[in-house]
């Protein structure tokens, strides 16, 4: 868990990235609808979760910088008995000050007049510039009357970047939990079920042990399925014979885990499918030992796509030399995406890849990165040996980088062919 200690020492490290005489505002998210009058499970805004840990909606926070000082205040929705009786309770401003190491708890109801004042003699104003939430039309009028205004969610995603300790003791339990979820998917008798069925056992192990959410629609993909890289419908048979694409994790207190494992059905790869399996594997292996402080992730997906590109040329699934190959691109019919994403409190944590100048940012200690190679080949490609058809394979961890290297932080997740069919 995260303490208010370091949610404290978030908003001071924000702090000083703003302007002397300047104003901060973020809001929290607003529940969304799901159909007509029912709405989806709420998630608080990541970036807010971030800087305070408060999980309820029509909050707000603030930060008023000046040159003598720097005063954080947080707007929650007033205690109201009777919206409680149908939503539940309520922190109210009295108790989240007790709670929550701020200057001053007001209610939602204040903020408009509250605004104002802190405006007052104010050069700057940062918000979220790139939001469509109506609460932000009236501080963009605001805006037109200062000097600047600046995006506060870019500041925060730079902070982002680097995981502390606290938090890559949530993105462990993440893990912990969907290692034995994805071990319960490896272990059952699947033939004849459905996809959704599967998809079920996984999920039911998430919320078993308090992730009450995953962090990403589950992937849950079955022979030639899997070949459809955002394949969420998960309703066709499992098929004695073929491969399953489990992409999968949970989200734990706010913070995700993202695996990808690709297993038969039956419990035994057939000759082809383990052809196939250990090449991607064998490409996972390498780029996840090449991360390290200075390395580019750009870095990583050329070399990806060199070690798959060779994989392909030796199977017959790509043919000709492997420059020509690599510079006409040949290879992403088969492997379309990028070796891996950040990943923290967001499945694919909104921090940036390049500085302002456009330099890349290289891989620093602390970062999490996931490092997900894969190859995808349809059933009706003519153009690749019989064998392989209809196969799809993604192998996925998260790997976090360290002063000198790396620690794979999903090692324990059984992935090698001897592994996944020992729970055969």
């Amino acid at each position: 868990m995260i303490s208010q200690k370091e949610y404290k020492s978030r908003r001071k490290s924000l702090a000083k990235r703003l302007s002397v005489n300047s104003v901060g505002v973020l809001y929290s998210a607003k529940y969304k609808t799901r159909s007509n009058d029912t709405e989806y499970p709420y998630r608080q805004e990541s970036n807010f979760y971030y800087l305070t840990g408060f999980k309820e909606d029509n909050a707000s926070l603030v930060f008023v910088k000046t040159k003598a000082s720097v005063k954080t205040f947080l707007f929650v929705q007033k205690k109201d008995e009777a919206l409680e009786l149908w939503n539940g309770k309520r922190l109210g401003a009295k108790e989240a000050k007790k709670e929550f190491d701020v200057d001053a708890v007001y209610t939602s109801d204040e903020f408009p007049q509250k605004i104002e004042e802190f405006l007052k003699d104010k050069h700057g104003l940062y918000f979220d510039l790139n939001s469509q939430d109506e609460r932000i039309t009236t501080l963009k009028e605001h805006a037109k009357t200062l000097k600047s205004h600046k995006d506060i969610m870019s500041e925060i995603a730079n902070m982002r970047l680097i995981k502390s300790p606290a938090e890559i003791m949530m993105i462990q339990k993440a893990l912990e939990i969907t290692q034995e979820a994805h071990h319960k998917a490896m272990k059952l008798q699947k033939a004849g079920k459905k996809e959704y069925e599967l998809q079920a056992e996984i999920e039911y192990i998430f919320k078993k042990n308090g992730a009450y959410s995953d962090a990403y629609t589950s992937i849950v993909a079955c022979a030639n399925a899997a070949n459809t890289l955002h394949y969420v419908e998960n309703n066709k048979p499992l098929l004695d014979g073929e491969l399953i694409l489990i992409d999968a994790g949970c989200e734990y207190d706010y913070y995700a885990s993202d695996i990808t494992r690709t297993i038969p059905v039956n419990g035994r790869f057939s000759k082809a499918q383990r052809e196939l399996y250990e090449m991607v594997l064998d490409v996972e292996l390498q780029i996840i030992k090449m991360v390290k402080p200075k390395v580019k992730r750009s870095e990583l997906q050329t070399k990806a796509v060199k070690l798959l590109c060779k994989g392909m040329l030796r199977l017959g699934i790509l043919k000709g030399s492997l420059e020509k190959n690599i510079k006409k691109e040949k290879y992403k019919k088969y492997y379309p995406h990028g070796i891996g994403h950040w990943m923290g409190i967001d499945v694919h944590d909104q921090c940036p890849y390049k500085y302002e100048n456009g330099d890349e940012i290289p891989l620093m200690n602390g970062m999490v990165l996931t490092i997900e190679p894969g190859i995808y080949i349809d059933k009706d490609d003519k153009k690749v040996p019989k064998k392989y058809r209809g196969i799809g394979i993604r192998i996925e961890d998260d790997i976090l980088v360290t002063k000198n290297g790396y620690e794979n932080l999903s090692m324990r997740i059984a992935k090698t062919v001897k592994e996944i069919q020992r729970f055969s």
